[in-house]
């Protein structure tokens, strides 16, 4: 799989979402300085309530310009197969839960995970393969920093304990 490429599809997911909340702050604060907004009496807060809704708005795309601006400048390396699991990471992890052997039907889940600095919970795909972005700052991230391909681990997720293998490193 390439990075770079990966790292490029992430970019323009961030930039297509910056434009729609640019647009969408735009239109609030449009909408919260119009005439018709003027309060009708000491009571009315449409206008009020609307200049904070477009102030989070503006806000929201501030932090994703910071967001996109860590994730084109991230750093990207290669990893041998002994190395640990760092950012920019490319990981390969099946999942072992108890509910799938239980299941002589089911195959472990495998999912493919790729630790970058900022814009995790978005996903891309790369030749057919759906890859998951995670930054170490999320539960999964966190447990997967520092570890070996081939060591597996326990992952709380809400009350379910889900045993995952580090199964591919890149």
């Amino acid at each position: 799989m390439n990075k770079p490429a990966l790292i490029r599809a992430l970019v323009a997911q961030l930039e297509d979402e910056i434009a729609r909340a640019t647009e969408s702050a735009n239109r609030t604060r449009q909408g919260a300085t119009h005439e018709e907004a003027k309060p009708e009496n000491d009571k009315d807060t449409r206008a009020l309530e609307a200049s904070y809704l477009a102030r989070g708005q503006a806000q929201r795309v501030v932090d994703l310009e910071g967001v996109l601006q860590r994730v084109k400048f991230a750093t990207l390396r290669d990893f041998a197969k002994d190395d640990a699991i760092d950012l920019s990471a490319l990981v390969r992890v099946v999942s072992e839960d108890e509910d799938e052997r239980e299941s002589a039907d089911s195959d472990p889940e495998t999912r493919w995970y790729f630790l970058v600095p900022a814009g995790g919970g978005r996903r891309v795909e790369q030749d057919g393969v759906v890859i998951d972005v995670i930054t170490p700052e999320a539960p999964l991230g966190r447990a997967l920093v520092g570890r070996y391909r081939g060591e597996s681990l326990q992952l709380r997720v809400g009350s379910r304990l889900r045993e995952l293998s580090i199964a591919e490193l890149r």
